[in-house]
C-alpha cells in the first residue's frame, strides 16, 4: 500500500513540475512584462540553465556509479585470477 502512495506522490509532483515548467516556457513569453504573473516565475534564462545543470549533475552521478561498479568488478576479477594462480602454483 505504501508503494502506491509513494508512486502517486511522485506522479503528482512530476505533473506539477511539468505544468509549471510548460507554463513558464511556453506561455509566459506571450504575457506582457509588467503583468503580475511574472512574479511567480524566475527570469527566462533559468528555463535553460536549470535543465542543463540537472542533466550535468545526473550524468556525473550515473558516470560515478558506473565507474565504481567497473572498479569493483575489476578488483573481484583480479582477486579470482590471483587465487587461481596461487592454486596452480
Amino acid at each position: 500500500m505504501l508503494d502506491k502512495i509513494v508512486g502517486l506522490a511522485m506522479l503528482v509532483a512530476a505533473s506539477v513540475v511539468f505544468l509549471y515548467y510548460s507554463i513558464w516556457t511556453l506561455l509566459m513569453p506571450f504575457v506582457d512584462d509588467g503583468h503580475k504573473l511574472h512574479g511567480f516565475f524566475p527570469p527566462r534564462v533559468w528555463a535553460i540553465r536549470i535543465p542543463v545543470i540537472l542533466i550535468l549533475i545526473g550524468s556525473a552521478v550515473v558516470g560515478s556509479f558506473l565507474a565504481m561498479v567497473m572498479i569493483r568488478s575489476n578488483r573481484k576479477k583480479a582477486a579470482k585470477a590471483k587465487a587461481a594462480a596461487k592454486k596452480k602454483a
